[in-house]
């Protein structure tokens, strides 16, 4: 059996005609399910994993590379050359555990379990701003220290907002016209999270996590007119933090001009030195482990700047080489969670493409930050850059897309999920 023989019926009915009346299924169609797609009903997508890996496999290197001579700094003078390095691979071997673990876990388990995931991750947002329990660094407050490594809530609830908001829409179905009805308590929920991380502060983790939910919000069919309402709230809200808080304010006056004397050498050092490393990198780099601006001239170069190193020492082959990649990872996450939603498992469906929304648009975020397009988030690239946490997390969200594109296939087969 094809992919094909599945389409007639459920999928003739979502392309043919709007998504309207009881047969059809309430969600919007986004991308298209074909067999140009790349979709095989046996195994699993290998390609999707082998993308992943090879994301892995090159952040690794390239974190080698940014943080080897960090140990000339007075900063870092007690860390071996490799002290990152050994910390970034445990982390992966962690999170491959804790991937192979999540793959085995049914996606009905993962839709029982939104709710408390959620509730488990405002916990532990509120515990990391008690004194002396969250760690305190630079002024933010945003680890909590576990000995062999730091975790930072705000990556646990970025999972944890794609499956509470994917299992939100499941239940508001009927009343998803109803913008208060449907949209106010995701609102409030929302609001919550987005105090907790402005406390630490960590306004790039809040950004993340209200795409992911607002994406979802609209994927899931609540009406479009009120859906933009919403953003524009939303985007209200970001501007008014920005006014009111002068440091935040430079940051974005700072970006706008990044080359003025007055910010140079003060907000828009980074993005300078951002700058300057992809300028010398040309079109085919420096070379491996040529970079002079990781040479404590960027700061935070093996985590949120690591794009900069790359382009550095690899050139615009190099960055060019990472975009397409995270665009071909975001767009088959989309796809998978398509496939999902075309075999009546919604759930399932709309937090795959939460999560596509969190890997895609963190990627673009941090990609912009460093090429001087977005003002400075704080957020680290995905599946690449240093951050033990950030690794583990990517890699259990990863293994879920994988687990309902196993499921998708196993129905596609004419068996269950």
């Amino acid at each position: 059996m094809t992919t094909q023989a599945v389409r007639p019926g459920l999928w003739a009915r979502l392309t043919r005609r709007p998504a309207r009346g009881a047969d059809a299924l309430p969600v919007r169609d986004q991308i298209p399910i074909s067999p140009a797609a790349g979709t095989r009903v046996a195994g699993f997508d290998r390609g999707l994993l082998a993308v992943a890996v090879a994301l892995l496999a090159l952040g690794l290197v390239m974190v080698y590379s940014a943080s080897i001579a960090l140990p000339d700094s007075p900063r870092f003078a007690r860390y071996a050359p490799t002290h990152f390095l050994l910390r970034h691979a445990v982390a992966l071997a962690l999170g491959f555990v804790a991937a192979l673990v999540a793959l085995q876990v049914p996606v009905a388990a993962w839709e029982k379990w939104a709710s408390w995931s959620f509730v488990l991750a405002l916990l532990l947002l509120v515990l990391v701003l008690v004194p002396k329990v969250g760690l305190a660094v630079n002024g933010a407050r945003r680890w909590i220290p576990l000995g062999f490594m730091n975790f930072q809530p705000s990556e646990l609830a970025k999972l944890a907002m794609a499956m509470y908001a994917a299992g939100y829409m499941v239940r508001k179905m009927d009343v998803k016209e109803n913008f208060l009805q449907a949209v106010w308590p995701m609102a409030v929920a929302l609001a919550v999270v987005g105090l907790l991380l402005l406390a630490e502060p960590d306004m790039g983790a809040f950004l993340v996590i209200a795409a992911i939910a607002l994406g979802i919000l609209f994927l899931g069919g609540v009406n479009g007119r009120m859906f933009a309402l919403g953003v524009g709230v939303l985007l209200g809200a970001f501007v008014l933090m920005i006014v009111l808080s002068p440091w935040r304010a430079q940051r974005i006056f700072a970006y706008l001009d990044p080359w003025n004397p007055a910010y140079a050498q003060g907000k828009a050092y980074q993005l300078t030195h951002s700058l300057i490393a992809i300028g010398r990198g040309e079109w085919l780099g420096q070379g491996l482990g040529s970079s002079i601006e990781k040479l404590h001239y960027l700061p935070e170069a093996h985590t949120d700047f690591l794009l900069a190193v790359i382009g550095e020492e690899l050139g615009f082959a190099g960055v060019a080489a990472v975009i397409v990649a995270f665009f071909w990872l975001t767009r088959r996450i989309f796809v998978i969670g398509r496939q999902a939603v075309a075999l009546d498992r919604v759930f399932a469906g709309l937090m795959v493409q939460g999560i596509g929304i969190w890997m895609g648009g963190q990627a673009f975020i941090n990609m912009g930050v460093n090429l001087g397009v977005l003002p400075t988030k704080g957020l680290t690239l995905p599946l690449m850059s240093y951050g033990g946490s950030a690794i583990v997390m990517n890699l259990v969200a990863l293994a879920i897309v994988l687990r309902v594109d196993m499921e998708n296939r196993a129905l596609m087969r004419g068996g269950r999920a």
